[in-house]
């Protein structure tokens, strides 16, 4: 019940709505993202290159490039920044490098819902990352992916408390906040690029890894990992950058059109999320993989919290940053 009225919510959810205007000239924009095209980005990223091209009546056109066929998501976001590349969609632990504000938002157990995700997202909080990502890193966001929260999979053993991460090897992005996570619980990170996790996993250069059970169903992990345990340490958020450069050679309907398009593909994107992924998460157990929960779930915040939290605050730009937030997500 929960669910469906946080759905129907999100129908009133509210944002700026443009007219449709039509753009001057024809272009050809790309779009780069890391995941498969069945993933949520890439659902994302067929709604905004739809939206897009039916709002400007076929003069914008977008170019998809999936499954990391222009580089890594960091690389991508350079190539995005420097306005060679025309967007991209982005883990935002992997945007870090480049403003490391947005280290706030792979904090670990600081997002704990769907409710959580967008309230960081969207009002002002949505205002100000897309700000400081402007101003500090040279491309804005023009719309968010919701992937659900990453969880925990491996090929060794059953993981139902603390003591048994302890000393596996699990793939992480390069995002120091992550890596400090699993350290705190005393297993062993080890950063690997994403296009060459799922072949890490395979050789078994690394036990497990975490994330979203879209992402990893359409990944296929479920043919490298044995066992998966929701952990809900971290809300994947993730986001569509254009880098500034381009942005200012747009005209104003063509910033008007993609800022529409990214609102909308973003919309259109949580219900996906919503809706897809208890499937892929069936879809993991029919392929045998066995799920399990923690019993000591209250052992893991306290040793993220206690051991990763202060760690960071000079790190992404302050505790008030933190504190902020989370008067956000406490107010009604």
């Amino acid at each position: 019940m929960l669910r469906k009225s946080f759905i129907v919510a999100l129908t009133f959810l509210t944002l700026a709505v443009f007219g449709t205007p039509g753009a001057q000239a024809t272009q050809t924009l790309k779009l780069g993202y890391g995941d498969p095209p069945e993933s949520d980005q890439g659902v994302y990223a067929r709604r905004f290159k739809k939206v897009v091209e039916g709002l400007s009546k076929g003069e914008i056109k977008v170019q998809l490039f999936g499954g990391g066929a222009l580089g890594t998501e960091t690389e991508m976001l350079q190539t995005t920044r420097k306005g060679t590349l025309d967007m991209s969609l982005v883990f935002s632990g992997n945007a870090v490098p480049f403003v490391r504000e947005l280290g706030t938002l792979t904090m670990p157990y600081l997002i704990k819902n769907e409710y959580d995700a967008v309230k960081v997202t969207t009002g002002d909080l949505g205002a100000m990352w897309n700000e400081t990502c402007i101003k500090k890193g040279g491309f804005r966001i023009v719309g968010w992916v919701y992937s659900n929260f990453r969880h925990l999979t491996n090929d060794i053993r059953p993981i139902t408390s603390i003591k048994d991460i302890k000393g596996l090897k699990i793939r992480i992005p390069q995002n120091k906040i992550h890596m400090a996570t699993y350290r705190a619980w005393s297993a062993n990170p080890v950063p690997i690029s994403w296009p060459e996790t799922f072949t890490a996993l395979q050789q078994g250069v690394v036990d497990g890894q975490d994330n979203p059970y879209i992402v990893m169903n359409t990944s296929k992990f479920q043919e490298v990992q044995k066992y998966c345990t929701e952990v809900h340490h971290q809300y994947a958020l993730q986001f569509l950058a254009v880098g500034e450069k381009s942005w200012k050679k747009y005209d104003q309907k063509t910033q008007e059109i993609l800022t529409r398009a990214g609102i909308e593909a973003q919309q259109y994107n949580l219900l996906f999320q919503l809706k897809e992924a208890a499937s892929a998460k069936q879809a993991m157990v029919d392929a045998g993989v066995q799920m399990d929960n923690l019993t000591d779930e209250d052992e893991w915040i306290r040793l993220a919290k206690e051991k990763v939290w202060p760690e960071f605050y000079d790190y992404i730009g302050g505790k008030e940053l933190i504190d902020r937030v989370q008067e956000t997500l406490q107010a009604k």
